[in-house]
């Protein structure tokens, strides 16, 4: 009778509180169950016994809430019966295959493909599925807030709210654009709260995230400056030694890229395709054709005699099968002209290009749906597997992708509006925080954010013209710190309810 007295009022203190509470932290490298237990003499016996007890349960607990968020994150590829694809993940997979560099397409994403393919790219998908478990309980433990409920909770509503599910099914580089942004601001701002080998994952992951597109190393890029230029500001609130690191993981990003170009095509070059790029979004504004039409009649230019035949649209100038791109040699017989024009228009009309900047950044901050690129008409990426993955052909014919099965404008009715309110209230954070000129942890993380969804919108609208593929990437991630915050009040309600009660 003493002993499960001595046990429940050890249960019910608040040091007993503390060491149960302490166990949400039994996962991470560097912390041990012994670190919180008291010696096991006398009636402490007991208390280590029930601390041991509890510690398995939420053991138990965290294998549950990792196992069953990773089949939901996952269900959108089981229920397909093959890993989702995208009109570039063929570009992506080529790259082994092919030895030759291809705009827009990182060769270190296609070698990350192509260690996965012998098992149908499901051990890709795994991967992707653990990586963003793994973050964001990584981002609630640093914040106070892990709990194996919570992890759950939050994972399950963005699982059905948000465009995360179909990230982590698919062959593509945008599930590691907002999880780099996480990982960065995990390394920087946390610095002090990580392990050892955490800290050394987070960094390959980094590095690894910004090799794979040009667009993610671009706002990590800026982030990292960001981070410089308020590091007088904030002090001791931003990490010296995570920022040094933060700001390591792109040289090392570059390099793995520049080395994975080498080994696969022979040439020290970063990825190519920006000024091509850049070229549509400028031709879509009108401002080619004007460039066209004011200096035609001095410079010799491939694409005059074609100057009032410019399609509406960038996408199908680059990729409409009779386009007159397709007519002047694509990439290799257009670079060079593309690259000219893009920059020399860029001189001749500055403001035009500075306002055509702006509407691009606005317009794709307001491009979030889910499923750009997705759908049963991707006959690029259905050729190349068909002719470098034979085996793999009936599998991803029978898939309910490639009969037109999924869609998207339904999942969009829910996804637009959780992401562009979700936007809403991760700015108001922000800007109440900076009003307040005080800054909580969560404040700091809805601040970078903000900062990394107006960088991708920037870089992605101005070079590429607004596109949802390239918003919905990103957004989650304000869902994500939403929660947070709802999450952190609702706890705070709680424990203010007990105390006064």
């Amino acid at each position: 009778m003493r002993s499960g007295k001595v046990a429940r009022n050890f249960l019910n203190s608040s040091h007993g509180r503390t060491n149960l509470r302490q166990t949400h932290y039994a996962f991470a490298p560097g912390l041990h169950l012994a670190q919180w237990c008291p010696a096991p003499t006398g009636d402490h016996v007991i208390h280590t016994q029930v601390v041991r007890t509890r510690a398995a349960d939420v053991s138990w607990a965290w294998v549950a809430a990792i196992v069953v968020s990773v089949v939901f994150l996952l269900a959108p590829a089981i229920w397909n019966g093959y890993p989702l694809l995208e009109y570039d993940t063929g570009g992506y997979l080529a790259r082994w295959y092919e030895g030759y560099l291809v705009p827009s397409r990182s060769t270190v994403y296609g070698i990350y493909l192509h260690l996965g393919q012998g098992s149908y790219f499901w051990v890709n998908l795994v991967f992707q599925a653990v990586l963003t478990l793994w973050i964001l309980q990584l981002t609630l433990r640093v914040l106070g807030m892990a709990r194996p409920s919570r992890l759950l909770a939050i994972a399950l509503v963005l699982i059905l709210t948000t465009a995360l599910p179909w990230l982590a099914s698919m062959l593509l580089t945008d599930i590691f654009a907002g999880l780099a942004v996480l990982s960065l601001f995990l390394l920087v701002v946390h610095n002090d709260k990580l392990s050892t080998v955490e800290k050394i994952l987070l960094f390959l992951y980094t590095s690894f995230a910004a090799a794979t597109h040009s667009a993610t190393f671009g706002v990590l890029f800026g982030l990292c400056c960001l981070g410089w230029i308020t590091k007088p500001l904030l002090r001791q609130r931003l990490s010296l030694i995570g920022l040094v690191q933060g700001s390591v993981t792109l040289v090392v990003g570059a390099a793995m890229l520049l080395a994975a170009n080498f080994a696969l095509s022979g040439q020290l070059a970063w990825t190519p395709g920006g000024a091509g790029v850049s070229f549509g979004r400028m031709m879509q504004d009108g401002i080619v054709a004007r460039y066209l039409n004011d200096h035609c009649d001095k410079i010799k230019l491939k694409l005059c005699p074609y100057r009032n035949q410019l399609p509406a649209t960038a996408d199908e100038f680059l990729w409409a099968n009779d386009s007159i791109f397709n007519k002047l040699g694509r990439f290799d017989g257009m670079n060079a002209e593309m690259e000219f024009i893009a920059t020399e228009a860029l001189k001749a009309y500055p403001f035009w290009q500075a306002e055509a900047a702006a509407v691009a950044t606005v317009s794709q901050l307001l491009h979030v749906g889910t499923g750009e690129g997705t759908n049963g008409w991707i006959p690029h990426t259905y050729g190349i597997i068909e002719r470098y993955l034979p085996g793999q052909k009936a599998a991803m014919r029978a898939a309910h992708q490639q009969h037109w099965d999924i869609n998207f404008a339904a999942i969009n009715y829910l996804h637009i509006p959780v992401a562009l309110v979700s936007m809403l209230l991760v700015a108001a954070i922000a800007l109440g925080a900076l009003w307040r000129r005080r800054l909580d942890d969560i404040e700091l993380l809805a601040i970078t954010v903000c900062v990394a969804l107006l960088g991708n919108a920037f870089i992605c609208g101005v070079i590429s013209g607004p596109h949802d593929r390239y918003g919905a990437r990103m957004v989650w991630i304000a869902t994500f710190v939403a929660l947070i915050a709802a999450a952190r009040y609702l706890a705070k309600r709680d424990e203010d309810a007990s105390r006064t009660a």
